[in-house]
């Protein structure tokens, strides 16, 4: 695939720190509208592309790419996120002293600040797409209640639902079942794949099961770069991957 037909484009990503290759020359690719797991063992530097990918860390060298041909390494988190990544980090961060809906009114109007949306009023197509947004993640009915009495899994769908208020061309999930009940799994692969009917969706996870249901491409991650990417039977078949990650 080339630049021009992929949403993330990453080549020869090394960054390093005290002397350690947290990446090694990391190369990654991936297209349009397309969902993308990432796994791999502890240290194997997923948080770290995931903070190259969106202006927290400055790679020493390489280059990165998003939608095409926009240098992401020329670019301050703060615009990256206005040029449409967004990232939803383990923890769920949400309002919890506000509603749901105030929740993904004040994402949708993330550029006015807090106080502004305060005196904003909301026009017929921003509560559409405040509407919306909840059918999406499943809480439509959950709209009024306030975000601290959710479960944690509505949380975590709360949190992506304020990620898709902001219209992102790519969103970044990092582990996104770690703690939910099985039923919560089920119901975030379901919402994912819905995503990604629209949106281009890389999933860094540790729970193979979830890996599985979403059907994908996986890039194993090991020591900086990439180790295998397939199909997750491919990929799971390998004896490498099965020396430095199932194996363990």
């Amino acid at each position: 695939m080339s630049k021009r037909g992929s949403i993330l484009y990453l080549d020869g990503i090394t960054v390093s720190f005290d002397g350690f290759k947290a990446l090694n020359s990391l190369s990654l690719i991936v297209g349009q509208g397309e969902m993308r797991a990432i796994i791999g063992p502890n240290g194997a530097g997923k948080t770290t592309m995931m903070d190259v990918i969106t202006g927290k860390t400055r790679p020493d060298e390489g280059e990165a790419l998003f939608d095409g041909n926009v240098d992401l390494l020329t670019r301050d988190e703060a615009t990256i996120a206005r040029l449409g990544i967004g990232r939803k980090f383990q923890r769920p961060s949400v309002f919890e002293s506000h509603t749901v809906w105030d929740n993904i009114e004040l994402a949708l109007e993330g550029n006015r600040g807090v106080v502004d949306s305060l005196f904003h009023r909301l026009s017929p197509a921003e509560m559409a797409r405040i509407e919306e947004v909840l059918e999406t993640v499943g809480l439509t009915a959950q709209a009024r209640r306030l975000a601290a009495h959710l479960s944690h899994g509505q949380k975590q769908w709360l949190e992506i639902g304020m990620l898709l208020a902001q219209e992102p061309k790519l969103l970044l999930v990092d582990e996104p079942v770690a703690g939910m009940t099985d039923d919560e799994t089920a119901a975030t692969a379901r919402l994912l794949k819905r995503i990604a009917r629209e949106k281009a969706v890389v999933v860094v996870e540790h729970d193979m099961s979830f890996v599985r249901e979403l059907g994908v491409r996986v890039t194993v991650l090991h020591e900086g770069a990439v180790l295998a990417e397939g199909s997750l039977d491919a990929v799971s078949a390998d004896p490498r991957v099965i020396e430095v990650y199932l194996g363990r």
